[in-house]
């Protein structure tokens, strides 16, 4: 089954945790809730041309299939919280992630999925876009 990327509600800030400049918070606020409003246009602007992602079912999805996952009838990512937050920020570069309990519809059934997650993100000529995931099931 395909699995739409999920970006990340930001949580609290343990010692793990990079303070986020607030250009890129507000860029992750703005993915999380595109993904939770199905706002496909706010996501293809967020999300940079050569994106790259990898699902927990290990499938690998472009830009243009990750948009796709929003378009399916009756699908809707449930918003989420990040839990054991991990954020890394440099220069023009930063990885965040964390724990998900993930719940979504799709084909008019509930999913739920316990899931690390890593994303990668680059400021591109002054903006910040997601260029990768990762999504791993945790057993």
């Amino acid at each position: 089954m395909k699995l739409a990327a999920l970006l990340l509600a930001l949580g609290p800030s343990p010692a793990l945790a990079a303070e986020l400049p607030p250009d890129l918070a507000q860029a992750v606020a703005a993915y999380d809730r595109a993904q939770f409003d199905n706002n496909v246009a706010t996501l293809a602007r967020l999300v940079d041309d050569d994106y790259v992602l990898v699902n927990s079912n290990a499938s690998v999805e472009d830009k243009r299939q990750f948009l796709a996952d929003f378009h399916l009838p009756g699908f809707k990512i449930e918003p989420y919280t990040i839990e054991q937050p991990v954020r890394k920020v440099w220069g023009d570069g930063a990885v965040i992630g964390g724990l998900v309990n993930l719940r979504w519809t799709q084909d008019g059934k509930r999913q739920t999925r316990r899931l690390r997650v890593a994303y990668v993100w680059a400021k591109r000529d002054g903006r910040w876009l997601a260029t990768y995931a990762q999504v791993t099931r945790v057993p």
